[in-house]
């Protein structure tokens, strides 16, 4: 490399200058204020653990998103967190099992991801989440909702917010009721992800399956939109096996609870949308601007999280990038004037001076080489 491109980062590596990083440190103080202002305790994992942890539960998927290397001290593999969820369900069910018996927990950090989520997004976000332990009830999740519903508001960046809700339980129900091997499912979880119907329809019909498993799983892609979607899927899903109607009665929790407590937040259900399929076990929910495609922030539950640690415990909780929320924010204007004054070895003026940094003026003494200049 040159000494001209010295200066360049990695592709997707990016930093914050002066203005931006005082704003995203004057939100992440006031996020974790909000979040602890509800009983979230703050952790702070380390940013480096071994492979074989790090990678254990739902941290298993991140494998080719996380950076390795090798620890010099003992020789086993280490890994460069690409998520702190499954850092903070480690130390949830081990270091925290006995503390009590609904645990929440909420935290902030730098992670590294070895390719971007999507173009022109960053391989280094700030992840700021929170998370309950110890709760099945549809009320923990509502709890979350609201909770990242308010931290989404305490930005500024969206004053209008849509929440997109799904459950995995539904299409994990009806593809074990249909009868479906892991190839089959995977090929017809990847359709439904694209809503392509026709492709769908096809699959389905190669797969020879009852009338019902057919009509049901051609079903679930159009199963979407406002509240009223809801009794439109406890219809077309009425032949659905116990797992797909206990999903549908907790999303019908979720809406009546909602109502009382996110009135004001438009909610769209898709019986398709199975992000976080693979480790996800019930509802699953993203925040968008209306008009974006791209999710604000986004979570779920993933119940029997930290058996792996000996511990197995439902849990739900949510995740955002703070850093593409604090590049969201308007300029914040110039500078707050700052006073400049003689460097001097006077106690008299140092006192002074502390005084006015503590009543919180910006004091900068001139350096005695730029007197010369």
């Amino acid at each position: 490399m040159s000494q001209k491109e010295r200066w360049l980062l990695p592709e997707g590596i990016d930093e914050l200058m002066p203005q931006q990083a005082v704003q995203l440190e004057t939100l992440r103080r006031k996020l974790l204020d909000k979040m602890q202002s509800w009983g979230y305790q703050l952790v702070f994992p380390p940013l480096v653990e071994y492979l074989d942890s790090l990678l254990t539960g739902t941290g298993k998927k991140l494998d080719l998103q996380t950076f390795k290397l090798t620890d010099q001290m003992s020789g086993r593999l280490m890994g460069i967190r690409a998520d702190m969820t499954p850092q903070v369900a480690r130390i949830a069910a081990h270091n925290l099992r006995e503390q009590q018996d609904v645990l929440r927990l909420c935290y902030i950090g730098n992670v590294l991801h070895t390719l971007p989520h999507g173009q022109g997004t960053s391989r280094n976000p700030i992840q700021l989440g929170a998370e309950i332990y110890g709760d099945t009830g549809p009320e923990s999740d509502i709890e979350v909702l609201q909770l990242m519903v308010e931290i989404i508001s305490c930005t500024d960046v969206a004053t209008t917010l849509l929440l997109d809700i799904g459950h995995v339980g539904i299409y994990r129900g009806l593809a074990q009721h249909a009868g479906l091997d892991d190839a089959q499912e995977q090929e017809l979880f990847s359709a439904l992800q694209r809503k392509a119907i026709a492709e769908i329809e096809a699959l389905l019909t190669s797969y020879q399956l009852s009338d019902d498993s057919h009509t049901m799983l051609l079903a679930l892609a159009e199963l979407n939109g406002g509240v009223d979607a809801l009794p439109q899927a406890k219809q077309v899903l009425s032949n659905a096996p116990e797992q797909v109607q206990d999903a549908l009665a907790t999303l019908q929790a979720i809406i009546d609870i909602a109502a009382k407590r996110l009135p004001n937040v438009a909610i769209n259900f898709d019986l398709a949308e199975l992000r976080g399929y693979h480790y996800h076990t019930g509802v699953v929910f993203a925040a968008y601007q209306p008009g974006s495609s791209q999710a604000i922030a986004m979570g779920g539950r993933y119940d029997d999280i930290g058996k792996d640690f000996g511990n197995a415990q439902p849990a739900t909780g949510f995740s955002l990038d703070l850093k593409t929320i604090a590049n969201q924010l308007p300029n914040a204007g110039e500078r707050k004037a700052a006073i400049s004054v003689v460097w001097s070895d006077d106690e008299a003026e140092q006192q002074k001076v502390a005084q006015l940094r503590s009543q919180g003026e910006i004091v900068i003494y001139q350096l005695p080489e730029q007197k010369l200049k």
